[in-house]
């Protein structure tokens, strides 16, 4: 299993303008935290008050809570554990439901975005689709030879999985087999994301390269080979087709191993800039919500903020750990990123 899978810390997106931010790590909670003006850093030992503490735990031995995402209206939060089971908390931190048909620990989670439906891909190979009115599983998939690394829905009835067993496949509610199966990377595939209208499909893998791939053929359309090490995560920028900006440029950001974030023209099919500014892993970008920027997040403990009219780095936040997760809030002007050092930290970004 890659490295990306076994970092402690996770952390979702801002929710709404109050701003909640669920922290979870290997004491088998997440937390949700209310953030008021002004705070910059919180700390749960000194600010106790501020914060709501989801106990996943059900007996002495901690398991840790490995993904999290909130539904689109930001009322339900859905939480997948070490131990299988996936969980629907509401956003006062009461537990909803308990969805437990796993068989090993759950490594990704994706609500879809009417949100009847979560989807969960695990170790123990599968995917399952979860009916949140029902509180049970509506459908479970066996396409992979491999655990289930991560999951993307297309539309809010089809998605992607992807696994260590090198394939991708596009699966649909109410179909046994896959309607579509992408094979190519050479190597355990990490990540996978959709664009913005879902006819593309980006994905990254410890082979060292990013694809894009199209339900119109089986061959990858873009095979970029840029990247010197393992890759993490793929990022779609929120422009283009099918986006609050539309004549905006769509652009894609890869993470890697090798200390370097990417930013791809996928329509031309080439490298557009690479990002040079850490000292470690890079495990996580965001784009702004008007796509004028990029946060990135490393080990080298440092939060990067990049112009992506140049290139250029425009801002940079040091933390005491490495920084594993960052975010941008909807309106643009904070960022929250968490750290080793078990801190989770509210940045102010006003330019």
């Amino acid at each position: 299993m890659s490295q990306f899978w076994k970092a402690i810390l996770q952390m979702s997106v801002f929710v709404h303008g109050v701003l909640l931010d669920p922290f979870l790590h290997q004491d088998s909670t997440a937390r949700i935290w209310t953030i008021a003006e002004g705070k910059s850093n919180l700390d749960s030992k000194n600010d106790p008050l501020n914060v709501l503490v989801l106990q996943h735990a059900t007996t002495n031995e901690p398991k840790d809570v490995t993904t999290l995402h909130w539904n689109g209206e930001g009322t339900l939060l859905a939480t997948g554990n070490y131990d299988g089971q996936a969980r629907i908390w509401t956003a006062n931190g009461e537990l909803k439901s308990t969805f437990n048909r796993h068989k090993g620990p759950i490594y990704s989670l994706k609500w879809n975005k009417k949100g009847d439906y979560f989807l969960t891909g695990s170790s123990d190979e599968t995917a399952i689709v979860w009916d949140v009115q029902a509180g049970k599983w509506k459908q479970q998939f066996e396409c992979h030879t491999g655990p289930v690394l991560g999951v993307d829905w297309r539309n809010n009835v089809s998605f992607a999985t992807c696994s260590t067993d090198t394939m991708i496949h596009v699966c649909k509610i109410g179909e046994d087999e896959p309607i579509k199966t992408f094979a190519g990377h050479q190597s355990e595939v990490n990540h996978i994301k959709w664009d913005p209208t879902g006819s593309l499909l980006a994905s990254c893998s410890d082979d060292n390269t990013v694809k894009i791939w199209s339900t119109k053929q089986d061959k990858y359309i873009h095979d970029f080979r840029e990247h010197s090490k393992v890759i993490y995560n793929v990022t779609w920028s929120p422009t283009g087709p099918g986006t609050n900006n539309p004549n905006k440029k769509l652009v894609l950001a890869s993470t890697s191993l090798d200390s370097t974030v990417k930013l791809w023209d996928v329509e031309l099919g080439k490298l557009i800039y690479s990002l040079n500014g850490h000292r470690g892993d890079v495990y996580s970008v965001a784009f702004s919500p008007n796509g004028e920027y990029l946060a990135s997040a490393s080990l080298d403990k440092s939060i990067h903020i990049w112009s992506l009219n140049d290139g250029k780095i425009i801002k940079t936040y040091n933390g005491n750990g490495g920084a594993f997760e960052v975010c941008w809030n909807k309106e643009g002007d904070k960022i929250a990123a968490c750290f080793a050092d078990h801190k989770v930290c509210i940045l102010d970004f006003r330019m």
